[in-house]
């Protein structure tokens, strides 16, 4: 009976919210003589504030034309728009600039969602070693990681040396299938040095304090062991492959989207997740040295950590992750 009247109470406290929220839009449409629409896209800058507004506002409606405006074809933007704006008896001579600002949020909104589409392909397409197509991606990865090192045979233990963890590299790609390795070649082909840089780190070994008792027991040979008996890193493949996983599910559950509204003036593509990929593998890196991590075990600790501060960064709607692009103030005010 408790949990009946939890229920029922929370039923009706929904509906009675849901009818003030719409009571009060009514009131702000007399006021101001704007629609909601009108309202956010003038009272906001161009980027994931007000993307976002207008994304929440359309899913919101009543309206089968609004709901439906951010699953259309980036061809249909346009018309969509016209059909909008006639809906909301808003007239396009006096008002211009809504016009151009729903373009803008719309080319965002529906790109997100194709983007979306076109990362979960990439992951659900596995590695086939009959493709020729994949084999030449796999072989770019050695030559871009390991510039003027020949690979001896295709399976080989040579792949543990840029951190896959067997001698045939396709069987590390199960779990983010294509998507894994297209991040890896585009990270080692568009952010060459910093690969390189982050590969040789690395393999480096971790000294550790190591006592005088420990050292008089000890050849100087096994002491020299002893204190470096540890790498400082990880894997470098099955690392950049695992934080494909952590940028997917940023994506997948829309996390992401306050970085990609930020960055992208219009459609969110393949380019801008693979330019964010780069970043958090960079970011990554610096996390885990500063965790200093006794060793590979910990690894599932210190990603969940910095998955946490990824998200809590992503709460802030100006947020704009990688340093390469401007934040939303620097966007076209579209």
């Amino acid at each position: 009976m408790k949990h009946f009247m939890r229920m029922v109470v929370q039923v009706w406290f929904y509906f009675y919210c849901v009818c003030v929220w719409r009571f009060l839009k009514f009131i702000l449409r007399k006021l101001t003589g704007r629609c909601e629409l009108q309202r956010i896209c003038y009272n906001n800058k161009p980027g994931a504030g007000r993307s976002l507004k207008i994304e929440t506002s359309l899913k919101a409606s009543k309206n089968k034309l609004l709901q439906t405006a951010v699953t259309v074809h980036p061809d249909a933007i346009e018309k969509t728009i016209e059909d909008i704006m006639a809906l909301k008896n808003v007239n396009v001579d006096t008002n211009p600039q809504l016009s151009v600002s729903l373009q803008a949020c719309l080319l965002q909104i529906v790109g997100y969602r194709n983007l979306t589409l076109e990362v979960e392909r990439l992951r659900r397409e596995a590695y086939d070693a009959d493709n020729n197509q994949h084999e030449e991606m796999l072989h770019q990865l050695w030559k871009l990681l390991k510039p003027g090192v020949p690979l001896e045979a295709r399976i080989s233990k040579q792949w543990c040396e840029i951190g896959f963890q067997g001698d045939d590299p396709k069987t590390d790609f199960r779990g983010m299938g294509l998507l894994g390795l297209c991040n890896l070649v585009y990270f080692a082909e568009k952010e060459n040095a910093s690969a390189l840089q982050i590969l040789s780190d690395s393999l480096q070994p971790k000294s550790r304090d190591v006592g005088k008792d420990d050292f008089s027991k000890t050849s100087k040979l096994e002491w020299e062991m002893k204190k470096f008996d540890k790498s400082i890193g990880y894997s470098f493949a099955i690392v950049g492959i695992n934080i494909t996983d952590l940028a997917y599910n940023l994506l997948i559950s829309g996390a992401l989207k306050t970085h990609l509204y930020n960055v992208a003036p219009e459609s969110p593509t393949l380019h801008h997740f693979q330019q964010t990929f780069c970043f958090l593998m960079q970011e990554f890196h610096k996390f885990w040295i500063e965790e200093d991590p006794l060793d590979i075990m910990e690894f599932n600790r210190v990603r969940t950590k910095f998955y946490k501060r990824i998200l809590k960064q992503l709460q802030n709607t100006d947020m704009a992750l990688c340093p390469h692009f401007a934040a939303s103030e620097g966007l076209v005010n579209l």
